[in-house]
């Protein structure tokens, strides 16, 4: 059996996210670890890229009770999303007044968006939707911090 309890200054640098929340940064494209489960729980912007790398980003997402991510299609993205914690509807599409796929989801619930595909995620319960989102290729600059909604809909930079 291979053995993987192994210690490098990479975890031990973020033995400090475990019981606080994370420092608004992008750690990409740099070797990195991290509890993500805690990352998401501790996130409260709507979006924020936690490690973006040449072929790969991981964003952070909270989605406010009664809100939603909003009806969105990456032409050349696939998307995974992750429930930390929480419930809504998510529905998919190939047109934007098409959306012919709709299920409930709630905590651990995995989401796969393949590359061209409407789609949107919609906060159907009473506390905030935690999830954590990955883009391939990465979908946002380097760096990108969106502490609400309307400032993530007022941002016209992405790729």
């Amino acid at each position: 059996m291979l053995n993987y309890n192994y210690t490098s200054p990479n975890n031990l640098d973020n033995n400090r996210f475990r019981s606080r929340p994370l420092a608004p940064t992008d750690y990409g494209p740099n070797p990195f670890t991290i509890d993500i489960n805690k990352a998401a729980m501790n996130n409260d912007t709507f979006r924020t890229a936690l490690w973006t790398g040449n072929h790969l980003q991981l964003t952070l997402m909270s989605i406010q009770a009664g809100d939603e991510i909003g009806l969105e299609i990456h032409p050349d993205d696939d998307q995974f999303l992750y429930i930390e914690s929480g419930q809504g509807v998510v529905q998919m599409g190939n047109q934007r007044d098409c959306l012919y796929f709709q299920q409930p989801i709630f905590t651990n619930s995995a989401i796969f968006i393949p590359a061209g595909i409407w789609h949107n995620v919609i906060n159907t319960g009473e506390l905030p939707l935690k999830l954590f989102s990955i883009y391939a290729p990465p979908h946002h600059p380097w760096g990108t911090i969106h502490q609400t909604k309307a400032v993530a809909e007022a941002d016209t930079n992405h790729y």
